[in-house]
């Protein structure tokens, strides 16, 4: 029918829909537009049919068995995730729907439906989350060439069979680009929140009642977030100024929680490290909005050099000074706004940490920084002008004459349970 809202089907493979912040944001931003969304994932929470904080998007979850924490339970986990997307986004075919699709990875093993998709006419769109060979790099051990080799493979042909691209950053434009993919096909859209998701807070942070700063990570533990590096900041900090003026909190979770918590008791730390969990949208804001310093204590590695982490967009908008290693892409997006180290050492960090906790006024500078970054450059307001006028591009024939690209409407407390998935892209 021609008076039908023309339909974007979203897959996700390895997280449920109301976690990924990313794609929370995507589908506000599309179904403010005109669209109408279905996003099919993980299942998480039972009771969701509609994703949290949106109007109409749907959500078609399938049910998850397992997940991977090796090669084999990684490929089981895949193939089964490869099934039920198959089958949900044929449902959604069949009733009318899905006139085009966007895929997020990891895994980049969806290039058959791409095919498929393509061959009946309708665009297929890579949203490109993660450099896939450079986190299996990044996890540990010695890695397997023939499996790096693979990867690759498969994201080349990620790549190549999408209509169009999502590029998280300039470096992975350029990596899509030297993959083969013209760059006219690729779209930098940044990970960060809206204006609308974050609470005013006029200067740096003050003085907390219990007079204690507070150190802040936020996002997933996971082999390759080095958040055991945190910890170990935080024994070296209590060297450098003690026990009593400072607390770090950990807020996330993911496969190395476990180990973590185990690490802070093992060290005597549990008096100034405290785990909080997954938190929603507006405990995420209230944390940051309390917090005096924020830590990225991602490591120089080559996949965390080209990726940009979008926990700490999510510093930089609540005008959190950053503690991160010296990253291309992170100096990309901090500026100056941050204190970088070396090689990300627990001690350099705990030193940077130290020295910004007794520095007022670089935390003030570091501030007005920060928020001015945010405001002209990485807030979701930005990024969704570029996604929408995308998709208005790709289902030009579908949609009524276009206006501006409308961004999320602000989302309550009460609408918003979508968990942080604080991840490099």
């Amino acid at each position: 029918m021609k008076d039908r809202r023309p339909s974007v089907a979203i897959l996700v493979a390895n997280l449920p829909a109301e976690k990924d912040r990313r794609v929370i944001r995507e589908c506000l931003s599309l179904e403010a537009a005109g669209f109408d969304v279905t996003v099919i994932a993980p299942r998480g929470d039972r009771s969701l049919t509609v994703l949290p904080g949106s109007r109409r998007t749907r959500l078609r979850p399938y049910p998850v068995l397992l997940y991977g924490s090796g090669l084999i339970s990684f490929a089981g986990e895949f193939l089964w995730s490869f099934f039920w997307i198959t089958v949900r986004l044929l449902g959604e075919m069949l009733r009318g729907r899905a006139h085009a699709v966007q895929v997020c990875n990891p895994p980049d093993v969806y290039f058959p439906l791409a095919l498929l998709v393509r061959a009946l006419g309708r665009p297929w769109v890579f949203d490109h989350h993660d450099l896939s060979p450079e986190v299996y790099v990044s996890r540990g051990g010695t890695p397997n060439p023939w499996i790096s080799r693979l990867l690759v493979a498969f994201e080349w042909l990620t790549l190549r069979t999408a209509t169009a691209v999502f590029a998280t950053n300039e470096s992975f434009k350029d990596n899509a680009v030297r993959r083969g993919v013209r760059p006219e096909k690729v779209t930098v859209v940044r990970n960060g929140p809206a204006h609308a998701e974050i609470a005013d807070r006029p200067g740096a942070a003050a003085d907390r009642p219990d007079g204690r700063h507070r150190v802040v990570y936020l996002g997933v533990f996971g082999p390759q977030d080095n958040v055991a590096g945190a910890v170990l900041a935080a024994e070296e900090l209590t060297r450098l100024r003690g026990r009593d003026d400072w607390r770090m909190v950990l807020a996330g979770d993911g496969e190395t929680a476990a180990a973590l918590r185990e690490l802070t008791a093992e060290r005597g730390l549990t008096d100034v490290v405290e785990f909080t969990g997954w938190l929603d949208g507006p405990q995420v804001d209230a944390l940051l909005r309390d917090a005096t310093v924020a830590l990225q204590p991602d490591l120089p590695t080559r996949m965390n050099q080209l990726s940009t982490m979008a926990k700490t967009v999510e510093y930089l908008g609540r005008g959190v000074p950053v503690v991160a290693a010296d990253l291309i892409e992170t100096r990309a997006t901090v500026g100056d706004a941050g204190l970088y180290v070396p090689t990300g050492d627990p001690a350099e960090f705990a030193r940077a940490i130290d020295t910004l906790l007794d520095d007022p006024a670089m935390r003030a500078r570091m501030h007005r920084l920060g928020k001015e970054r945010f405001r002209d450059f990485l807030s979701w307001e930005h990024q969704a002008q570029r996604y929408v006028a995308v998709w208005r591009r790709l289902l030009a024939k579908r949609l009524p004459p276009a206006g501006p690209a409308p961004v999320p409407a602000p989302r309550t407390p009460a609408d918003d349970t979508a968990a942080t998935r604080a991840d490099a892209p």
